[in-house]
C-alpha cells in the first residue's frame, strides 16, 4: 500500500517518535506490512521536483493513494485562505493540498493531536487558524466536514497523542494494511482503541500511593501526582504505562505528570499543566468515571489508613523506607 506523508503545522515530534518504533524497526515493518512510502519530508530522497511530479501523478490517478498521513495542525489563516502555509513551489496552500489528496486516499489518517484537533499550534488566540483535519477540538467538523469519508468508508483516523507512540503508528498501519481495521475499531473522536480503550492509569508505578492517597508535594517525589501536580492519569485514555515508550519510559516514569495529551483540545488549559485545581480543597480532575461524593469518602479511610512507608514515600525522592517482609520461622 501507498503511504504519502505530510507535514503542515507541526514540530516534527511525530515523525522524530516514529523513528524509535522497535521490534520491528520502521523500516522493516514496511517491508513486512508491504508498505511503500511514497513521501516523507524527512525520510525521502526525492528533489522538489520529484515530489511536485509525485504529487500530480496521484492527482490524477496514475499512482494510486493508499494511505495519506497528515502530521501537524491545518493552518487555515489568514480568513480561511490558508497562505500562512504555502506549499512551497506550488503557489497553492497546504489546506488546498490536503483538500484534492483526502480526495483520493483510501484512508485518511491524523498522525499526533494537531492533526487530529488542532493541538498546541491551535492553543491561546491561534491567529494562524491552526485545526485538526476533521475535528476543531473537540468539535467535529473542520476542513472535512462531520459526514466527510474517504474511499475506503472511514473518517479521518485520529491517532492522537503529543508525541504518539511510535507502536500506536505502526499498529494501525499494519491494521489498514492487513484490512484489519473496521469502524467500531475507532472510539468516539475517531482514535484507535488499540490504545484508547485503556487509560495512562493502568500500569502506572505510582499507583500504591495512588491507592493510599499519598500525594506528591513536587514533581521529583515519588508519590501520586494527582492531589498536587496535575495528573490526569485517571482521564487519560492511553495505555502508555503498560506499551512503554522505548521499551521502558513513560512520563509518569520520568517524574511527570500525564497531561492527557491524546484528548481533544488538551492544550486549552487555564492553569500551569503541573498544577492541580481544587474546589474546596477537592482535586478538579477526579477518575472520570466515579462518582465525586464515593472518590471524597475513599480518600479519606485511605489516608486513614495509610501505612507509614507509604506516607513517608511519597514525598521524597528515592525510598526512605523499604518493604518489610515477616520472619515466618521466629516463634
Amino acid at each position: 500500500m501507498n503511504i504519502l506523508w505530510l507535514q503542515s503545522g507541526s514540530c516534527g515530534g511525530c515523525s522524530m517518535s516514529l523513528l524509535n518504533a522497535e521490534v520491528p524497526s520502521l523500516y522493516e515493518l514496511f517491508k513486512l506490512a508491504d508498505l511503500n512510502l511514497l513521501w516523507h519530508p524527512s525520510l525521502s530522497e526525492a528533489s522538489h521536483q520529484e515530489f511536485l511530479d509525485l504529487l500530480q501523478a496521484v492527482l490524477t490517478d496514475e499512482i494510486p493513494l493508499d494511505i495519506l498521513c497528515l502530521e501537524g495542525s491545518v493552518i487555515c489563516g489568514p480568513k480561511g485562505s490558508g497562505a500562512f502555509h504555502q506549499l512551497a513551489g506550488t503557489q497553492q496552500s497546504m489546506l488546498h493540498w490536503l483538500k484534492l489528496l483526502t480526495a483520493k486516499a483510501q484512508y485518511v489518517v491524523a498522525v499526533g493531536s494537531c492533526a487530529a484537533f488542532g493541538g498546541i499550534t491551535a492553543a491561546g488566540e491561534n491567529i494562524a487558524e491552526a485545526t485538526g483535519l476533521q475535528y476543531d477540538g473537540a468539535l467535529l467538523g473542520s476542513v472535512l466536514d462531520a459526514n466527510w469519508r474517504s474511499k475506503a468508508g472511514f473518517p479521518v483516523i485520529n491517532i492522537a497523542g503529543c508525541p504518539t507512540h511510535p507502536a500506536w503508528v505502526t499498529n494501525t498501519l499494519v491494521q489498514i494494511s492487513m484490512n484489519a481495521l473496521r469502524l467500531e475499531d475507532l472510539d468516539e473522536f475517531h482514535r484507535p482503541r488499540s490504545y484508547t480503550n485503556h487509560l495512562v492509569h493502568h500500569g502506572c508505578p505510582r499507583n500504591e500511593f495512588y491507592e493510599y492517597k499519598a500525594s506528591a508535594g513536587k514533581p521529583a517525589d515519588l508519590g501520586c501526582m494527582m492531589e498536587h501536580c496535575g495528573c490526569l492519569g485517571t482521564q487519560a485514555r492511553a495505555d502508555c504505562n503498560t506499551h512503554l515508550w522505548n521499551g521502558s519510559g513513560s512520563c509518569l516514569r520520568g517524574g511527570y505528570p500525564c497531561i492527557n495529551c491524546t484528548a481533544p483540545a488538551f492544550e486549552q488549559i487555564k492553569h500551569a499543566f503541573g498544577v492541580t485545581p481544587k474546589i474546596a480543597g477537592i482535586p478538579i480532575g477526579l477518575p472520570s468515571d466515579m462518582p465525586k461524593a464515593w472518590f471524597v469518602a475513599l480518600a479519606s479511610l485511605s489516608k486513614a489508613a495509610t501505612p507509614e512507608r507509604v506516607r513517608t514515600n511519597a514525598v521524597v525522592e528515592q525510598i526512605s523506607i523499604p518493604p518489610s517482609s515477616k520472619n515466618r520461622g521466629r516463634k
